[in-house]
């Protein structure tokens, strides 16, 4: 609320100072929506047959038409841009890769965005055959490209668009850790957002552009060091945290536009449950005077747009056979939203880290590891079908198999709650293995203050000399999140074991009505 005050006294002080020459500009904007063409439910997961016509989901490629036309028509003087992140989290991204994002991006009018960590998921060239078929530039400043031939030479660092005679500076910026979320190759190097960003500003500002605007994929926390960091940003349209801002929910990270150092950011959630409508006005000299609006719900209130319905169930035809089959049943919902799973034990994390366990147990593996970053939705109670199996675990990662030290395996769990402040992917679900950790403590200077493993009927303190045979996935186990200890061909690994998804659609099964739980097996002083 105290920070609220302080936005609205910042807001009223710039108001008291209006030039006579205006500008003004809304900025439509969308982040992280992970190919969510169709509605999804209150878990974000899939819409169930007949919730959608009872006005119970959000969403969907088909609102969003409508919204946005609603939003431009009410605006005059608007653009609509992107935070990152539209590739993965549905069967649409598996089956047509960055094909149906393109198609929709394109309809939407989008005027430009920026490259989130997902767009990379399956290297440099799905994302140049995304770039090539879209309409508008897709920006990334803070990475050298020029020895990545796919992208050499197109991928742009910023851009300039015009409205109403006016010129607008855009401005990308991606995770400065892509490398350890994702498969950019080894041609590309990413580098500082503050510099990267300044350096742009610099050079549009010489250009005469007064009026810039960062996309960033970088996250709610990273965005306000750049606005604190740089001269010459106005606004900074964010991604990458799934980050809700707002001046009238209780649940809000905070306030709907967030201003620092005189620069507005925000952002709108993810997967197309909101539209974000900033409404901008600058002085002559390009400074920003005004800044308000707040974030739409797409919920059943909005009407959709019946060709783009059509359209998605063209799309959705190959795919239905796959996702619409029943393969398990859930005796509540089981809890997988990312607030609660990249900060502490979660429903979901525990069935994904029993399931992998329960599948190699008989291999001599002992413990199971997997990052909460895998983990994209919660399940509804009742029948479970593969499409929402899918939609939990998106990415097509397989079970990974390798040795390791009770000393690598501490290390590694040091990894997984180093970054909890920012509720990063990396916390570490477990089974056959507790912990308890200190959020007091420095980050990698001792967090994890015990480590119990299972033996026999019980638990027993972890052996640092002792080598334990342990499970993730292949994205892990080859260092992604930052566990670059379980890397390497020293672990006698084995990386192409079956798709996560079937292994927890399987353990389900063989379930029965599923109730998910907690046990306290990760615990913090």
């Amino acid at each position: 609320m105290f920070t609220r005050f302080l936005t609205t006294v910042a807001a009223l002080g710039l108001s008291a100072g209006m030039a006579s020459a205006e500008y003004k500009l809304t900025i439509l904007h969308t982040n992280d929506f992970h190919a969510r063409f169709e509605p999804i439910s209150k878990y974000d997961s899939g819409c169930r047959e007949g919730d959608n016509a009872e006005g119970k989901c959000f969403g969907g490629s088909a609102r969003l038409v409508t919204a946005i036309a609603e939003a431009r028509a009410r605006a005059a003087n608007s653009i609509l841009v992107d935070g990152g992140d539209q590739f993965q989290g549905s069967l649409f991204y598996t089956y047509y890769k960055g094909q149906v994002a393109a198609e929709m991006m394109n309809k939407l009018g989008y005027d430009g965005m920026t490259v989130g960590n997902h767009e990379f998921d399956d290297g440099p060239e799905v994302l140049r055959g995304f770039m090539d078929a879209v309409g508008f530039p897709v920006l990334m400043s803070n990475a050298d490209v020029s020895a990545e031939p796919h992208l050499a030479g197109v991928l742009q660092k910023s851009t300039v668009i015009e409205r109403e005679g006016e010129k607008i500076g855009l401005i990308g910026l991606t995770p400065e850790d892509t490398h350890d979320l994702a498969s950019p190759g080894k041609n590309i190097s990413f580098s500082d957002p503050v510099a990267a960003v300044q350096g742009e500003v610099d050079r549009l500002t010489a250009e005469g552009v007064n009026k810039i605007v960062v996309l960033s994929h970088s996250g709610y926390g990273v965005d306000q060091e750049v606005a604190a960091g740089t001269t010459g940003v106005d606004v900074i349209v964010g991604g990458h945290t799934n980050t809700y801002l707002s001046n009238t929910s209780d649940k809000a990270a905070g306030p709907y536009p967030t201003m620092v150092n005189g620069v507005a950011i925000v952002q709108a959630y993810a997967y197309g449950k909101f539209l974000g409508e900033l409404n901008v006005t600058f002085d002559d000299a390009g400074t920003i005077v005004e800044a308000s609006g707040e974030p739409l719900i797409m919920d059943g209130n909005v009407v959709e747009d019946s060709d783009t319905v059509a359209r998605i169930g063209e799309l959705a035809q190959p795919l239905d056979e796959i996702r619409n089959k029943v393969v398990a049943q859930t005796a509540a919902a089981v809890e997988g939203d990312r607030k609660v799973c990249r900060i502490q034990e979660c429903q979901m994390g525990n069935l994904v880290a029993d399931a992998m366990l329960a599948r190699v147990k008989d291999q001599g593996v002992s413990i199971a590891f997997a990052n909460s970053g895998g983990i994209r939705a919660s399940l509804e109670p009742g029948e479970v079908t593969m499409g929402e199996v899918l939609t939990v675990l998106p990415f097509q990662n397989t079970l990974s198999t390798f040795e390791i030290s009770g000393a690598g395996l501490v290390s590694a769990l040091e990894n997984g709650v180093s970054q909890v402040e920012e509720v990063k992917g990396r916390f570490p679900q477990v089974a056959g293995l507790k912990f308890t950790w200190d959020a007091s403590v420095a980050p990698n200077e001792g967090r994890i203050q015990q480590v119990m493993v299972a033996e026999g009927d019980g638990f027993v303190p972890i052996d640092a000399e002792k080598t334990y045979m342990v499970v993730t996935n292949d994205y892990v186990r080859n260092g992604g999140d930052g566990y670059k200890i379980f890397a390497g061909d020293d672990k006698n690994a084995y990386d192409f074991g079956p798709d996560l998804a079937d292994v927890l659609a399987e353990y389900l099964a063989a379930q029965g009505a599923y109730q998910p739980y907690t046990d306290g097996r990760i615990a913090q002083k």
